[in-house]
């Protein structure tokens, strides 16, 4: 009776250890491929095991430390394979040590039964070593100014928005220091992931990808530069009419998710008029397209880089000068005064008032039909503003080519709101 019981605990440990050996195989299949590495297949697959089998002894004996003796063992067999190298192009073993000592704590890991959690890590680590050379590549083509953009955002999201306090001030209770700046952070961080793209991508992609990562940094800046650059040439005309409408249509897409992030309530209210404004404005940029020529260079939208301290403050600023401002008319004389704020604010940037609204709408301050036909208007606003910049800087033979996709986009967003 006592034989059957112990087969039985025995045979339940059987799953976490194929577990095990899975991951080991997962990872040691990847430096298999590596001829310089020193460990592969089945190295990984037995310091897995290994892993799982010194936390097993561990648990039941109730001596943690045989887990740093394993992981001392493990360390002294890389150091006795790696102390000679066989040739100048043998594997320095930098990231095989290190993919060694993660197999080791991924199998301990199964056994205190976090296996979905080492599943995940050992997926992550795969694809770390798998695709060394298209991140080398990646890192080779970000310039300083890129990383210090990354060091900048990262300042404002780990050091500086920790510190504000998570309460509310001021009149009608508005204004929120932490939400205030979590804001700046929100927009910092598209306009981050746009503007590195950007600064990557160049003009090895042609139009499409410098239109949605224009939009994703300034559609206003990318509209500007492509209305001069559109005088340049005919050909010019038919590049810049696509760049500019698809940077407006990433605008839609944009406030898709920040209203996802911010206020994912209002999403039903606010989805309609969006998307039927970016189906229309796909709609014209599919005709226009047989038109495209991609042999022609594209220059880049000269735009600020988001991140800079003064830029995040200046926008902090708007923010809650525009949700104030919003919030006191709407007090004042109802939606209207919302509307007003939101035909003014909208016309050069949509993201404040946008980000005022949804803040609004979750202190229960506006309604959801409000919020939504806010940011509607914000956005119409800013399309009469892109709309003018065009005539008056592209002149009518982009124009022709543009008026068209913001109609269509203008119309199709109006028409949601009004219908949904």
């Amino acid at each position: 009776m006592e034989f059957n019981f112990a087969l039985a605990n025995d045979i339940q440990a059987i799953p976490q250890f194929l577990t095990s050996l899975a991951i080991g195989l997962l990872i040691g299949l990847e430096r298999e491929r590596n001829p310089s590495a020193k460990a592969g297949l089945r190295t990984f697959a037995l310091v897995s095991l290994f892993g799982t089998l010194m936390a097993m002894l561990a648990n039941q004996s109730d001596t943690s430390w045989l887990l740093a003796v394993g992981l001392l063992a493990v360390a002294a067999m890389i150091i006795s394979v790696y102390r000679n190298p066989n040739s100048e192009n043998a594997d320095p073993g930098t990231t095989t040590v290190a993919a060694l000592l993660v197999c080791y704590a991924l199998g301990a890991l199964i056994w205190f039964g976090m296996s979905t959690l080492a599943i995940m890590l050992a997926v992550a680590t795969t694809t770390l070593l798998y695709f060394k050379p298209e991140l080398r590549g990646i890192t080779q083509r970000l310039k300083r100014t890129d990383l210090v953009s990354v060091l900048q955002f990262s300042v404002l999201t780990f050091v500086v928005l920790p510190i504000l306090p998570n309460q509310s001030y001021g009149p009608y209770g508005a204004f929120n220091p932490y939400q205030a700046w979590m804001m700046v952070v929100l927009i910092s961080g598209m306009s981050l992931a746009g503007y590195v793209a950007l600064q990557w991508a160049g003009q090895r992609f042609g139009a499409p990808l410098l239109g949605v990562f224009g939009g994703l940094v300034s559609s206003t800046a990318t509209t500007l530069l492509y209305a001069k650059q559109s005088k340049v040439s005919e050909e010019m005309v038919h590049l810049s009419a696509i760049v500019i409408l698809i940077a407006s249509q990433m605008v839609l897409v944009t406030l898709m998710l920040i209203c996802v992030v911010v206020a994912p309530s209002l999403l039903r209210e606010l989805l309609p008029p969006l998307a039927l404004g970016l189906i229309c404005g796909l709609a014209v940029t599919l005709y226009n397209w047989k038109s495209l020529s991609t042999s022609k260079d594209l220059p880049l939208p000269q735009t600020s880089n988001p991140t800079e301290l003064h830029t995040a403050l200046g926008f902090g600023v708007l923010f809650v000068l525009v949700l104030l401002c919003s919030a006191w008319l709407n007090d004042v004389v109802g939606d209207k005064g919302m509307y007003m704020v939101s035909l003014v604010a909208g016309l050069t940037d949509v993201h404040p008032i946008t980000l005022s609204s949804m803040r609004l709408f979750n202190l229960e301050k506006l309604t959801p039909h409000a919020a939504a036909s806010a940011i509607v208007i914000a956005y119409l606003a800013n399309m009469i503003f892109k709309t003018i910049l065009v005539a008056t800087i592209g002149g009518w033979h982009l124009g022709r080519h543009v008026l068209a996709g913001f109609a269509a986009m203008a119309a199709g967003t109006a028409i949601g709101l009004l219908m949904f």
